[in-house]
């Protein structure tokens, strides 16, 4: 069985709930403190051995190929003004990974995303990070889980976490078949239901998939708005040769919601080595 070592990280979304700073700022490249968000998801396929990533990026999303890119104007700067620390951060970004982007020229749902990445995947299985959904677990990413995950079964692996009753109406939610441990075997999925949802296993922005997904997504019925659904497509294969449900660890935050990318902003800056210890004593005073 091939290792999984190849990534796509759909990002191409108008982001109209960030409106109006998403005219000029991707919502993927919004700081997380000191940090796009877009770069702790690049950060963890890295850590999850993953070497080659295809980033699918839209109109006005140059920004993200500059991020990643070196700038050699900036280090002349840093290194004669002897800031060797933010040389180093600036050459650590620009020499992350090999990393290649393609444009969707049309929004018209993450299977038309996806579809764009058919060539870049060639016959080997690959994760999808979407480029909204943080996971916070250091000691073993999120993807890293699913590719284990998929080494056990084979099959392709959707990324799942049990979320209460009341948001389910958020999420592509699991039919759910057998259930062993962290695995859930799927039966089928329902996309945001609104009442009688079938499980509270939601599907939260990380996949490993086979390339059959693309024979899959050519036949897929379009969704509203005539977008191509990924999990039309999951639910068409989890009738043949299946699709299993793995339960990650980790903090997941929807970046791409304002009250998830505040709450991802606060823990992070918690956490942060410069501003952590400051920032805490600055929010209990706040309280008070």
């Amino acid at each position: 069985m091939k290792k999984v070592t190849k990534a796509v990280i759909p990002a191409a979304g108008f982001g109209t709930r960030f409106l109006p700073v998403t005219k000029a700022v991707p919502k993927e490249m919004l700081n997380i403190v000191d940090t796009p968000a877009l770069h702790y998801i690049v950060q963890e396929a890295l850590d999850s051995g993953i070497t080659d990533v295809l980033i699918i990026t839209g109109r006005s999303k140059r920004v993200m190929e500059d991020y990643f890119d070196r700038n050699p104007e900036l280090e002349y700067l840093l290194k004669n003004a002897g800031k060797h620390v933010a040389l180093a951060l600036e050459e650590e970004v620009s020499n992350m990974a090999d990393i290649c982007f393609v444009r969707q020229k049309e929004m018209k749902g993450v299977g038309n995303a996806l579809m764009l990445a058919k060539t870049f995947v060639g016959n080997d299985p690959f994760a999808v990070l979407f480029g909204d959904d943080l996971v916070y677990n250091p000691g073993d990413p999120a993807t890293a889980q699913l590719c284990k995950a998929y080494e056990t079964t084979g099959t392709c692996i959707l990324g799942v976490q049990r979320i209460p009753m009341s948001e389910v109406h958020k999420y592509g939610v699991v039919k759910p078949g057998l259930s062993k441990g962290r695995y859930t075997e799927v039966k089928g999925f329902v996309e945001k239901p609104k009442e009688n949802a079938p499980s509270n296993i939601a599907s939260l922005g990380r996949y490993v998939l086979t390339p059959e997904i693309f024979d899959a997504l050519k036949v897929a019925p379009l969704g509203p708005g005539n977008e191509l659904y990924l999990t039309e497509a999951l639910d068409m294969i989890a009738n043949g040769t299946g699709v299993y449900a793995y339960e990650f660890e980790g903090t997941r935050y929807d970046t791409g919601d304002k009250l998830g990318y505040m709450k991802a902003v606060t823990e992070y800056a918690l956490r942060h080595s410069e501003v952590g210890e400051g920032y805490l004593a600055y929010l209990k005073e706040l309280v008070k």
